[in-house]
């Protein structure tokens, strides 16, 4: 897997990120790619059980959430997430592509999602972008 590295102006705000995923690789990767474009990433965790946890510590403003995780399902866990007082917006990621979940992205509380592939900053901004006022 080859991530890209756009560089994304995000404004005046640095977006705190915590990175859930599995793979270790992947979280080092894709916390390199965000920092260097100006996102603080506050945290990581390999599960979503420790995921929820950190979002709940942690206060990031994004979560960028695997899908499929050891325990339960990204959609399982941005739920969780969602219930809490000050949700953070979520980016859904996978290697798989949109298509392959059918609606279950779009009926969930994520703010999109985000094939591992296509993964930058500057897709990280779009749809952060989509979710401003």
């Amino acid at each position: 897997m080859r991530l890209r590295c756009f560089n994304a102006s995000i404004g005046a705000v640095t977006r705190r990120v915590l990175i859930v995923d599995d793979h270790p690789g992947f979280r080092l990767q894709a916390g390199a790619l965000l920092a260097a474009a100006g996102y603080e990433v506050v945290g990581e965790a390999a599960d979503g059980e420790s995921g929820v946890q950190a979002a709940r510590d942690l206060s990031p403003d994004v979560v960028l959430l695997d899908v499929q995780l050891p325990d339960t399902t990204g959609f399982e866990v941005v739920g969780r997430m969602q219930a809490q007082p000050e949700p953070p917006m979520v980016i859904l990621v996978s290697t798989r592509e949109a298509s392959d979940y059918g609606r279950r992205i779009h009926r969930s509380a994520a703010l999109g999602f985000i094939s591992k592939a296509d993964l930058s900053a500057g897709t990280v901004a779009a749809l952060l972008a989509r979710s401003a006022p």
